[in-house]
């Protein structure tokens, strides 16, 4: 799996700027799709070993939420406006495969090994409330990684890239003036960029799109495809608190101890919630949106990686020891 995400990777950046765009999009989907299935047999090979849902400790999650992000990428391909852009699958994938890349080289070899479950999570919550957690944190990652990919784009898009790029736009588009003005630069912008990509050999189609009416194009779809992504995983972020709220309350006694798990889980809802806030209810910009969903990839590995390194609380078991 860490070889497949690794030439995803790689077809991604040729897909962006050196090869054929179809035959690359081929390739990348092929070997994200592989990375997949890997990862799944993984799993599915932990499960049988050890005879618990493969969940119990950090390795086996970060397995889990790697397998999340590359599943939540392949659906996502399916669809017009994600299939359009690489931005996003050259942000996804890298996660994928640094996640991974953690799980099998960064963790010592004990907390690798399959062992049997503590007692306090031997309990059918352990797959719906862990599971549901891990696909919100997938989702919730992918749809932040679709804000970068957003900010990205429309700051390009200002730049003026083709402008910096070549040093005699100036001459492409000087003497215009009036109301078509405005038109004709950005028309000769793209005109030079792509004049520019086929110097060096770049794919015209993943330069042109910066500047005009396409960037344009590009930041609405990538928008779109965080606002529908961060939805979705708000919702399993939620449906995973109410029901490790229930599991909290079955073996402990209490509904909310105020864990730094659960305070962090509550920050990283609360992060989301003000995104979808501003979007539907506080009428921010879309920048001023995509910056908020553009922190929470931060707030989710602070909550998920941080505070189990932290070691401390009722989760600390399974993941990382007491010292």
């Amino acid at each position: 799996s860490l070889l497949l995400l690794l030439l995803v990777v790689v077809t991604l950046v040729a897909q962006a700027f050196f090869t054929d765009e179809k035959r690359a999009g081929k390739i990348e989907q092929t070997a994200m799709l592989g990375g997949n299935v890997a990862l799944a047999s993984l799993l599915a090979a932990r499960w049988a070993e050890s005879g618990h849902f493969p969940l119990s400790n950090m390795y086996e999650s970060l397995l889990f939420l790697a397998w999340g992000i590359t599943g939540v990428h392949l659906i996502l391909t399916e669809r017009d406006g994600f299939s359009k852009s690489a931005v996003p699958g050259a942000l996804a994938a890298p996660t994928a495969l640094s996640t991974v890349a953690a799980a099998t080289l960064a963790l010592p070899a004990e907390l690798q090994k399959a062992s049997a479950l503590v007692p306090a999570l031997k309990s059918n919550w352990l797959m719906m409330h862990v599971s549901v957690m891990m696909l919100s944190y997938a989702t919730l990652l992918v749809g932040s990684l679709s804000c970068v990919s957003f900010l990205i784009v429309d700051k390009t898009q200002g730049w003026g890239a083709a402008d910096k790029a070549l040093g005699f736009l100036d001459g492409l588009v000087d003497g215009g003036e009036g109301e078509g003005e405005s038109e004709s630069n950005s028309d000769a912008a793209g005109d030079a960029a792509v004049l520019a990509a086929d110097a060096v050999k770049v794919n015209p189609n993943r330069v042109r799109p910066i500047v005009g009416d396409a960037g344009a194009l590009a930041a609405e779809e990538m928008d779109s495809l965080a606002y529908r992504c961060l939805g979705a995983g708000f919702a399993l972020l939620t449906a995973g608190l109410i029901s490790g709220a229930v599991w909290a309350n079955e073996a402990w006694g209490s509904y909310w101890s105020w864990d730094p798990k659960e305070t962090w889980a509550l920050i990283t809802w609360l992060t989301y919630a003000t995104y979808l806030h501003s979007r539907l209810v506080a009428g921010k910009s879309k920048k001023e949106s995509a910056a908020i969903g553009a922190a929470g990839f931060v707030v989710v590995w602070v909550c998920y990686v941080g505070v189990n390194l932290w070691g401390v609380g009722l989760h600390s078991y399974g993941w990382f020891a007491n010292k």
